[in-house]
């Protein structure tokens, strides 16, 4: 174990040239570096976002939903069949052909009644509407010179203070990001779960990442820039759920807005730039420093798509006039399994669906936002 955790923490990796972890152990009386250990704080912190998470939801967020006339409840639920709930328990919950022609002639029902009584039986487990405002109502720096003259974030590297307020910022977002790994196994699961793990813990890596070799002033103007969108987007979801249209189309629009302009942007010009330029002229280049160039630029890249994501979503919805269904609705279509039915008619033969708002609201529905979210 010794000859690994000296591997893991080889000081040539981890820090500059001529700089070792002794320097940063014993700092002056009054000055404080990072600590590998600080990091252990979040996660006592992240258990007690969660609960507060559960708390929140039951006594505040659903009565809330109820007084917008936001209720819980699913569509039509599929008639009780022993035989049929067992091949949806244990075998698969989307029959193939060959299941589907089976059961059919076990149960003496035309295959298409067979394929309507596991829609509707995949659709008895979706959440309400109800259920994802709640989730949602729940997701709702000071000024440091470096935030405004960003070569101060590697003047002195790795010798800088850390203060308490950016301790204090630092724990709270990993925190943060730790709940939301914990909150997955309770949330309203989503096609994208193993994706969404993936990317909390990768989110929480970099984190710490960044904390353990005091890159924290560049970390925070990351988590700065990238949480300037998010609420918006959360709160837009919020109306969406509420049916409060217009003023969904308008957070969605100021969303786009300022995400466009937060990670194309200033992302690039004012992060990136300092990552890679400054940082090279004053404190030059080692080994976590190309990894951490390299994560930012990654992250740079998926900017991108996820911009493009939202402007074609958001472009379809004006240029049609209608929905865009989103891609991870949690709700299915049956249109496929019913070509014959007008889509109008589906719709009114089913209920409301997630996607039952129109305008640039649809695109607050898109796959994207569950990835916007990430503060790396």
């Amino acid at each position: 174990m010794a000859a690994l955790s000296a591997w893991f923490w080889n000081e040539r990796f981890w820090l500059p040239h001529n700089v070792t972890w002794a320097d940063l152990a014993d700092p002056v009386p009054g000055v404080e570096y990072p600590k590998a250990g600080h990091l252990l704080t979040a996660l006592p912190l992240a258990l007690g976002i969660f609960a507060v998470r559960i708390l929140f939801e039951r006594f505040f967020a659903s009565p809330c939903a109820q007084s917008l006339h936001i209720h819980p409840g699913v569509g039509r639920k599929a008639h009780p069949n022993a035989v049929l709930e067992k091949v949806f328990t244990s075998i698969a919950k989307n029959p193939d052909s060959h299941h589907l022609d089976g059961l059919s002639k076990q149960l003496d029902w035309e295959v298409r009644k067979v394929q309507h009584w596991f829609r509707h039986r995949r659709n008895q487990d979706k959440p309400s509407t109800h259920t994802k405002f709640c989730e949602t109502l729940c997701r709702l720096e000071h000024t440091s010179p470096w935030m405004w003259d960003t070569r101060q974030c590697w003047y002195g590297y790795p010798y800088q203070v850390m203060t308490p307020g950016l301790y204090h910022y630092y724990m709270t977002e990993l925190a943060f990001y730790w709940s939301l790994m914990f909150s997955q196994f309770t949330d309203i699961k989503r096609k994208d779960f193993l994706v969404m793990f993936i990317h909390h813990l990768a989110t929480v890596s970099l984190i710490s990442f960044s904390y353990v070799n005091n890159m924290v002033r560049i970390g925070s103007l990351v988590m700065c820039v990238h949480d300037a969108s998010d609420f918006l987007l959360e709160v837009a979801k919020l109306a969406n759920y509420a049916k409060y249209q217009h003023l969904c189309d308008f957070l969605f629009i100021v969303f786009s807005v300022v995400f466009f302009i937060t990670r194309l942007v200033i992302y690039p010009i004012w992060v990136l730039n300092s990552t890679m330029f400054e940082s090279w002229t004053i404190v030059g280049p080692y080994p976590s420093w190309w990894l951490f160039n390299f994560l930012l630029l990654v992250l740079q890249v998926l900017h991108i798509i996820w911009s493009y994501l939202i402007a074609r979503i958001a472009v379809k919805a004006m240029l049609r006039g209608k929905v865009c269904n989103d891609v991870r609705s949690d709700i299915e279509s049956s249109s496929e399994e019913e070509p014959d039915v007008p889509r109008e008619g589906l719709k009114a033969s089913h209920g409301p669906r997630e996607n039952g708002t129109n305008g640039h609201c649809a695109a607050a529905k898109a796959r994207v936002q569950s990835h916007s979210h990430s503060s790396w």
